[in-house]
Order: C-alpha cells, then structure tokens, then sequence
C-alpha cells in the first residue's frame, strides 16, 4: 500500500516561519477555493450552518474556514442533494475553503461516547441503540432522524465526501472511549489504519485535483500506540495529518498526546487537531506543531449566553448574570464589529432573558470574531517570538 502515490495538484502547504522557542510555526495551506493563513481555527458548521450565523456573518467575523459534518448530511438533506445543488460551497452560499469529517466520530459517539465527553464535559447521555454493529467492513447504525439502517465505512465515506465537495476530508477511522482497554484500543488503532489505506484506495479511485485527504493518528492515550499510528500517516500519501480519537481525561494527557507524536509527524503536511478549540488549547498545542483546530466551543456556549474574552477567568463572561442586567458597556469597543461595539450587555441581558434569537446572533458572532482576533494574534506573536507574553494577556487566572 505504501507504493501507492497521490499528488495533491491544487493543494499545497507552506511552512513560512518557524518559532525558536517551540515547535510553533506559520504556514499557508492552498487548496482550489483559496489560501488560510496558519494557525487558524475551522468554525462548525455541522449540517452545513454555522449555529445563528449566516456565512456573511462569518466573512464579517474574519473566518477563513469552515467544516460540515458528513454524519449529519449523510441524514438529511442526503449527499445526493447536496450534490444536485452544486456541492456544499454552493449550497451554503460560502466561497472560502471548507473540511467534512468522515463520520465515524459521530457513528461511535452514537454508541458509546467518546474521550472529548469527558474532556469538554459534556454529557454522555448517547442513544447506545442507534450503533448496530462495527466491523472490519465498517459501522452499522440505524439514523436518528428516522430509523432506517444505514452503514458507514471508509468507501462510502470517501463517496460521501465526493459529493460534498469540501476541499479537505477525512479518512475514516474508529474512535475509541476512554474507558476501553488498551487490547480494544490497539485492535481499533489498527483498524483505523487498514480503514485509511481504503479510504485512500477509494479516494484516489476519483480523486480530480478538487480534494485534499488528511490521515488520522489514533492509539487513544497510550503513547507507544500513538508512535505507531503516527508513523503510519506520515508513511502514506495523505495531504495533510489530523489528531483524533480518545485524548485523555486531563489536560496533561492530552498535551502529553501530542508532545508524544510530533517529531513523528510528517514535516511538510499542515497537522489538524480534531474537536479541540478552547483558548488554553490553542497556545498550548501550536507549541507542538498544530496547525489548525476545530470546536463547536465558540458558538455552543454562546447560546448559553457565554461570551468569550481576552484577559478574563476562564476565558468568558456569562451574560445572563444579572450583574450585566444594568451594564451599559459594549462586549468589546476594540473589536470594530458592530455585535461587539454596538450593543449593550444590559441589552443583551435581556435578549437572553428573553430568549430572543437576535441575542444569541450577537454572541456568537462575537465569539467567532474573537477567536479569529486570537488567531492572528498568535500568528503575529510567532513571528515576532512573544507567544509566551501573549499567552499571558490571554489567560489569567
């Protein structure tokens, strides 16, 4: 399989600058709809719609790059749709590079949740019938929306894809809980693997210059498992590389994930940290080489009235608190945006409150933007070798 070679005609990455203190560094990443400047952040837009937010709001919001989900649309609308209607770029009205994912995070969360639960607290509470069966050939599973059975594997994945249109994709792969034995999770890892040289065996089957296919490093949190796989990805003729599966119960775990893998990991491909996006994230993992992230973080707590800030605990303030009940200052006067200049959080108090739709517009247009400030904040604090002070007016205690 190793033999196998892809070439990437439209897609590229560049590594423009590289920090002295870290493994941090800059790059650009070509692909057919344009260039992103890296770090950056993918914003999601699970079943193609970014949460309250038109792609209009997003470009205003700076955003260079979004994804969809491949699980979800796979349900509704259907591929085929999507695909009548031009493609996802068409469909949503966005001209700026967009990935899908594969899948299968979803299939297996549907059946018995997975590590970023229990990283990003989130419940675990999952419908354990909705996945039927995985095997070698791939995951069985039965749609929410209305019951019917379908099945996922790495050759449908890759005709999935296709007919999204995204310009980065995802091989498929198993991801595996935190709670199941190393035994599970080295069988699963080399699953994964088998899956990838499928997903690339089928991707290249109709590969037209138009996509990019990122690998998958998985092992769960055991350190030698995750060598393996890395060696892997770095060995087959993927675009880029991506982090997935289980990542630890603890910050520590995590960060220790990557420390473990990143002199392994192919030097000239841009690397995807998968479903990772807080604040303290971002300055910790682009020290270990992370190029880009995606989180539904930035809007997911918007709408329960967070919004994120630069140099607060915690990194947000929580609107619906009644001290901003009667605040006449603006989320952020530096932002020149108008849902951070021009709108009180008293106002916005009271749209949460209310539970009008138009506050949580404000905050996650907010949230976008601040992420996006922090992104280019990063890449200029690279360049300039002051991550470490800017991590500093970012986080405090």
């Amino acid at each position: 399989m190793s033999e196998i070679k892809i070439d990437y005609p439209n897609f590229g990455f560049e590594v423009t600058h590289r920090d002295e203190k870290s493994n941090a560094r800059i790059g650009v990443i070509t692909t057919p709809h344009g260039t992103i400047e890296t770090p950056n952040y993918i914003f999601c837009g699970t079943k193609a719609s970014v949460k309250n937010l038109s792609p209009y709001q997003m470009k205003e919001a700076q955003t260079d790059i979004i994804l969809a989900n491949t699980y979800h649309l796979m349900i509704q609308p259907g591929a085929d749709i999507i695909e009548k209607m031009g493609g996802l770029h068409k469909f949503m009205n966005w001209d700026k590079p967009m990935l899908t994912d594969s899948g299968g995070f979803q299939v297996f969360s549907m059946g018995h949740g997975t590590c970023a639960d229990e990283i990003k607290g989130r419940s675990t509470g999952t419908k354990k019938e909705s996945l039927l069966k995985i095997t070698e050939d791939g995951a069985e599973f039965r749609s929410y929306a209305d019951g019917r059975k379908l099945m996922l594997n790495p050759e449908t994945s890759m005709k999935l894809q296709r007919q999204l249109g995204a310009d980065l994709i995802m091989q498929m792969d198993e991801c595996t809980a935190y709670q199941v034995t190393r035994d599970y999770t080295a069988k699963s890892m080399e699953m994964s693997m088998r899956w990838g040289d499928r997903s690339l065996l089928a991707f290249d089957k109709d590969h037209d210059g138009t996509q990019g296919l990122y690998g998958i490093i998985q092992g769960g949190i055991y350190h030698d498992l995750r060598k393996i796989s890395a060696e892997y990805v770095a060995e087959r003729p993927f675009f880029g590389t991506a982090v997935g599966g289980c990542l630890g119960g603890s910050d520590e775990e995590m960060y220790g994930i990557l420390e473990s893998i990143q002199a392994i990991n192919h030097p000239n491909r841009p690397i995807h940290f998968l479903g990772i996006g807080r604040i303290k994230d971002v300055f910790q993992s682009v020290r270990h080489g992370i190029d880009t992230f995606d989180c539904v973080m930035p809007t997911r707590i918007a709408r329960h009235g967070m919004a994120l800030m630069k140099g607060v605990p915690n990194e947000r303030i929580n609107l619906v608190n009644s001290r901003y009940k009667d605040d006449p200052t603006p989320l952020d006067e530096a932002m020149e945006l108008p849902c951070s200049t021009e709108y009180s959080k008293a106002y916005i108090h009271h749209l949460l409150k209310a539970k009008e739709m138009l506050g949580y517009q404000i905050v996650s247009q907010h949230n976008v933007a601040v992420i996006n400030q922090l992104m280019r904040e990063v890449r200029a604090a690279i360049r300039a070798g002051t991550l470490d002070a800017l991590e500093k007016e970012w986080l405090v205690d």
